[in-house]
């Protein structure tokens, strides 16, 4: 089993969280591997292998041989996760630790969370508990609702061209 973390692409450090995770591997309570792209955070994890930053065909590698990604409370993030159905730990960005400018990563994984797609880690001392639930969990499975968009813009035109 592979845990995956991706703090995503904005200029924002989560260092905590990279923290965090070193500190439950030092204890020997992990004992998956464990990779994580870093993305701007300038904390260098000791106990599991990271890159600051993947490229595309990297990044779709690394996700398809995880079980469990963890990550900030970015919606494309957490979306781009459950569909490659990844079970989720998602863990917002607080602006009291300058890993945002504000908290609304909050509000997007309790709505996540509230619909059962993902488990929520609001205090990062329950990380390891919220590792062990995941694996024993089932979460709803994340249906895009992409396809219906386009078919319904795809008619919006096609009447248009016919008027």
């Amino acid at each position: 089993m592979m845990i995956f973390i991706t703090l995503g692409s904005q200029k924002f450090q989560f260092n905590r969280l990279l923290k965090a995770i070193d500190e439950i591997i030092g204890k020997n309570e992990i004992f998956d591997e464990v990779f994580a792209q870093i993305g701007y955070s300038d904390y260098k994890p000791q106990n599991y292998k990271y890159k600051p930053f993947l490229d595309r065909q990297e990044f779709i590698d690394v996700i398809e041989k995880s079980s469990i990604v963890i990550t900030h409370g970015g919606t494309g993030a957490i979306v781009g996760a459950l569909k490659k159905n990844k079970k989720v730990i998602a863990v917002p960005r607080l602006s009291k630790y300058n890993e945002h400018v504000d908290d609304h990563q909050l509000q997007i994984i309790e709505q996540f969370f509230s619909m059962g797609f993902i488990e929520a880690c609001y205090e990062l001392e329950k990380l390891n508990e919220k590792l062990i639930k995941i694996k024993k969990e089932n979460y709803n499975v994340y249906v895009s609702n992409t396809h219906n968009i386009i078919s319904k813009i795809e008619l919006f035109l096609n009447d248009i061209e016919i008027m």
